[in-house]
């Protein structure tokens, strides 16, 4: 780590009690060159002086740290082989045993594109089965912002640009612009702010005790070193059923098998332990 990032990692320790230094450094790299765009400044060493006496700034610059970014089916082919392989079989599993509900942990939920696209793909499947079940989807996030978004559920017309016309027909209503999802989508969800490096808690609080059949930690890995990726894989990995699967983004799969996960279907980003 640079000494300007090892002098905004000791700033944010010293006056916030944060400790930023579990961030990736080309992340935390990136972002500082994002803030000095925005900012006008052309040395590292005089935005960190603005750095320190802006309080605006000091926050501005943590909340750039906020990773926000998702959509609703992300990725084709992991939703796909959910849809085909992965919850068929988890409905069939169910038909023979004493708890039928099954049990979803979407962490870092972000705008809630990812949590409804599977509360969406739960919805059909299970209403196409002639048997008694339900689900319940546990959707996290450490930032208070995200998670009020998420809760609220509404989005530009161009978010929805990869649903199906169906899918945008019966699970939102349209106001001017704007796409609110309908209060049915979010019955069967749980939002809640929950830290994943949170030591506290082996699983989140609203789920109590944890033993999810599918958790979602997508495109979330990649932005930690790897002292905090070992952390969260190893959280994520005693918070799964015996069976349960995990799925990250792309990007990641690479951590997932060097952590002893094994793919269940080639480039799906779908694991079990």
């Amino acid at each position: 780590m640079n000494e300007i990032l090892k002098s905004i990692t000791h700033h944010y320790i010293q006056i916030h009690g944060i400790d930023i230094s579990k961030y990736d450094e080309t992340f935390l790299n990136k972002s500082l060159m994002r803030r000095m765009k925005e900012t006008l400044f052309k040395s590292e060493s005089t935005y960190y002086s603005y750095l320190e006496q802006s309080h605006s700034e000091s926050d501005l610059f943590l909340n750039s740290l906020q990773i926000s970014y998702t959509e609703f089916f992300r990725n084709t082919m992991t939703f796909s082989v959910l849809e085909k392989i992965i919850i068929p079989s988890m409905i069939l599993k169910k038909s023979t045993s004493t708890r039928n509900e099954i049990r979803i942990w979407s962490a870092a939920c972000a705008g809630g594109q990812e949590t409804y696209s599977l509360a969406m793909l739960l919805h059909e499947l299970l209403n196409c089965h002639s048997g008694e079940f339900n689900f319940r989807i546990f959707a996290t996030d450490q930032s208070k912002i995200q998670i009020k978004e998420a809760q609220i559920g509404q989005y530009p017309e161009a978010a929805l640009n990869s649903l199906k016309f169906k899918r945008v027909n019966q699970w939102f209503t349209k106001l001017g612009e704007t796409y609110t999802v309908k209060p049915e989508l979010k019955e069967n969800i749980e939002f809640s702010v929950f830290d994943l490096l949170d030591e506290k808690y082996s699983c989140p609080p609203t789920s109590i005790f944890g033993d999810f059949d599918l958790i979602v930690c997508a495109n979330i890995l990649f932005y930690y070193n790897p002292e905090f990726q070992k952390k969260i894989i190893k959280k994520t990995r005693n918070c799964m059923s015996e069976n349960g699967y995990l799925i990250t983004g792309e990007a990641e799969r690479n951590l997932l098998i060097q952590s002893g996960f094994q793919e269940v279907y080639p480039q799906s980003a779908i694991f079990r332990k």
